[in-house]
């Protein structure tokens, strides 16, 4: 991951973003940024996941599991 930084903007209803001035108790710039880190990662892993079953399924019908245990039998 890069070091780097740069600025993402978006854009929030008023009251939202006046209730949220009101919670000085709460970093909202390291509590959106954990959430954006954690969102990106689950659909990172859900992407990913996605992929292998669909490896997977195109694997299924190529080799069956008890040829490749044969042929590492075999081998030995």
């Amino acid at each position: 991951m890069s070091t780097g930084s740069v600025v993402f903007s978006i854009r929030i209803p008023q009251d939202l973003r006046n209730t949220m001035e009101e919670m000085k108790e709460v970093n909202w710039q390291e509590e959106i940024r954990n959430k954006i880190e954690e969102l990106v990662r689950d659909k990172n892993k859900e992407r990913i996941l996605a992929e292998a079953r669909l490896v997977r399924a195109e694997m299924k019908g190529v080799v069956k599991a008890s040829e490749l245990i044969r042929a590492d039998r075999d081998e030995r």
